[in-house]
């Protein structure tokens, strides 16, 4: 059985449409009288694209005893075979193969994410003992090893920081958008960046208990309890075969006519009701193409028809990601606002820190002129920078900064400052000669159509929550502004897990939206995942099921609504699909359907249920389409930290 499906397996789609495009050219040979073959083209048909339904039956039949819907057209082949209808075996064969292509065509592909995050792990650290430095595989590094990490290499392991001022990308674990300053007795995680300043650490957690090593676990774990949906024809294709024998069975004794028996196989083969999932879901997902979305797995949009929730990461996918300056504040009475930009634009203008580089980009975006030239720029990890500009000592940075250089930091401008902190700015304070200046606060600016998003996203009766790793301010602040109820703050990779994972404990399927390689376990984890494939890393793509190509997130709601559409117009189709199969067996009962009128309704039916789907292709919701009003968003409340 294993060679008889590896045989099956060879070749993989482009065999399998091949094989179509032969099996289709021979039917039409077999209507139209084409060639001068010695049998029946429809043979070949039946050939290429029957023995393999047939050989699957036999397969799942023997190993496992599982009856499909392939069971059924096998018997619906062989019968239609066996009384000389050669054509409406080799008409049943094409159908059923066509809708297995167009199903196997929506399903997951490999996917290498996790191999890409394997490639994150740091390779080597260098261990310092007795005043020498050797550089050892990562995985040999000890608990209590002190290793010296240098600007732009990655932190090998967990541990603490033991002398050395820096700052660090965490990026790999928090999402966060800005570097964060480090200094003796911080911890730092393994995968995550040195960016600027050298210091030794102490080991804390090595090997397998690392960070990077404990989020390569969930992203391969994540998913194992994602259930999948099974095609309907399936998974009633038992009861189908059931009835189909039993029905061809009695009529064969009542009327003695096997004509009548093999007539019924025919029609009941569930052609329709195998290309009602697949036809849609492929029309879906051609809308959904349109509108930016890269569907990756095959049943996303079934699983995205029935979410409760929708959780969205901040950085990356509700906000631009980079830095900009939002204030310039100055403080001293005497420096104007245009000054103060200017000094710190000098200041910066050498930083290859990302808040420095957004003063600098903002100083030229304002077209306030050309960026002072400094001299004697010092670069102080953790703290700021110094330069001499137009004969004047200017530095930029934090409270760190100003306490090395004894600037005082008076009360008011404390309180002034403490105002932007607690919109979730970050606060870069400038001196000048020796005394305070006044301060830039900057800030991860919003989307433009974030907040319509959200309305529609509630509008279209799914809750919008929260997840991110920043602290509570910025998150409050951003969740206010959008009117998010629910918010989550300081999460990690393990606590955007655990959130999704207790919500659909609770039978609330989520759907997460995310952008980083930290959000990776979560959009695996998630009922739904999607990613922003533009901004995004290939790490947390890999691990979705949706890609957002161009990161315009409010195509949002038109996504969720057309995942119910397209469920509707698969409940729509296989309805009829089965009442149609129904009226025909009647039909045949009664004499009045022959095998081969009998495979051209039901084929029929096909065409029906084809051409319903691919009203998707052009769907657009309309709010008439809503039975109930929306509900207006309710002011984001408190938050959790998770």
């Amino acid at each position: 059985m294993e060679r008889l499906e590896a045989f099956l397996e060879w070749g993989g789609t482009k065999k399998d449409i091949t094989l179509l495009v032969i099996g289709g050219i021979a039917l039409l040979c077999s209507i139209f009288g084409w060639g001068n073959l010695p049998f029946d083209p429809a043979w070949i048909a039946i050939v290429l694209c029957g023995i393999p339904i047939i050989l699957e039956a036999v397969i799942g039949l023997v190993t496992a005893f599982d009856i499909k819907a392939d069971v059924l057209v096998s018997m619906a082949l062989i019968a239609s075979v066996c009384i000389g209808e050669d054509f409406a075996a080799g008409e049943v064969a094409f159908i059923m193969q066509l809708g297995a292509l167009l199903e196997d065509l929506t399903v997951a592909k490999a996917r290498a994410g996790i191999e890409k995050l394997v490639h994150l792990t740091p390779r080597t650290a260098r261990v310092v003992s007795g005043g020498t430095e050797r550089v050892i595989p990562a995985e040999e590094v000890q608990v209590g090893d002190r290793i010296r990490v240098l600007p732009g290499e990655t932190v090998p392991v967990d541990g603490v920081i033991r002398s050395g001022q820096t700052s660090i990308d965490q990026a790999v674990m928090t999402g966060e958008s800005l570097p964060v300053d480090k200094g003796e007795g911080d911890e730092v995680s393994s995968g995550t960046v040195n960016q600027f300043g050298a210091f030794e650490m102490e080991a804390t957690k090595v090997g397998e208990d690392s960070s990077i090593q404990r989020m390569i676990r969930l992203v391969q774990s994540a998913d194992a309890g994602k259930a999948k949906i099974v095609n309907l024809a399936d998974r009633w294709a038992t009861w189908i075969v059931v009835i189909a024998l039993a029905s061809a069975g009695l009529t064969w004794l009542i009327t003695e006519e096997i004509i009548r028996a093999v007539t019924i196989l025919v029609v009941f083969c569930p052609c329709a009701l195998v290309l009602a999932t697949p036809t849609a879901i492929m029309a879906a997902i051609g809308n959904a193409t349109r509108h930016g979305f890269l569907v990756r797995e095959g049943d996303a949009l079934e699983r995205l028809a029935r979410v409760a929730k929708v959780t969205f990461d901040k950085t990356g996918t509700l906000t631009f990601g980079t830095p900009q300056v939002v204030a310039v504040v100055p403080l001293d009475g005497v420096t104007g606002k245009e000054t103060l930009y200017a000094q710190a634009a000098c200041a910066e203008a050498l930083s290859e820190h990302p808040l420095g580089k957004a003063v600098v980009r903002g100083f030229r975006e304002a077209g306030l002129g050309e960026i002072p030239t400094g001299e004697d720029f010092q670069m102080l990890p953790g703290r700021g920078v110094q330069v001499k500009c137009q004969g004047r000592q200017v530095a930029a940075g934090n409270p760190k900064l100003l306490a090395q250089l004894g600037i005082d930091l008076p009360a008011g401008a404390q309180a002034a400052a403490e105002q932007w902190l607690k919109e979730g700015c970050t606060v870069i304070y400038c001196g000048v000669d020796g005394g305070l200046a006044g301060f830039l606060a900057l800030s991860d600016t919003l989307r433009p159509q974030a907040a319509q998003t959200i309305q529609r996203t509630r509008e279209a009766g799914v809750e919008p929550v929260l997840l991110t790793g920043d602290n509570a301010n910025a998150a409050q602040h951003i969740a206010g502004q959008l009117g998010i109820p629910e918010v989550k703050w300081n999460c990690l990779p393990e606590d955007k897990l655990n959130y999704i994972d207790a919500c659909q404990g609770k039978n609330q399927p989520v759907c997460m939206i995310g952008d980083g390689i930290n959000d990776a376990p979560a959009l695996k984890k998630a009922f739904v995942g999607i990613a922003m494939g533009g901004v995004g890393s290939d790490i947390a793509v890999d691990a979705a099921d949706i890609a957002l190509v161009n990161d315009d997130i409010q195509e949002l709601p038109h996504l969720l609504r057309l995942a119910r559409r397209m469920m509707f117009t698969i409940k729509c189709n296989l309805t009829f699909s089965m009442t149609l199969n129904f009226v025909a067996i009647v039909l045949a009962i009664l004499g009045i359907l022959n095998p081969v009128v009998g495979a051209l309704v039901h084929n029929a039916g096909s065409v029906v249920v084809i051409v319903n789907a691919a009203f998707l292709l052009n769907w657009k919701y309309k709010p008439h389409d809503d039975k109930a009003p929306a509900q207006p968003a309710p002011a984001a409340g408190e938050g959790e930290a998770a």
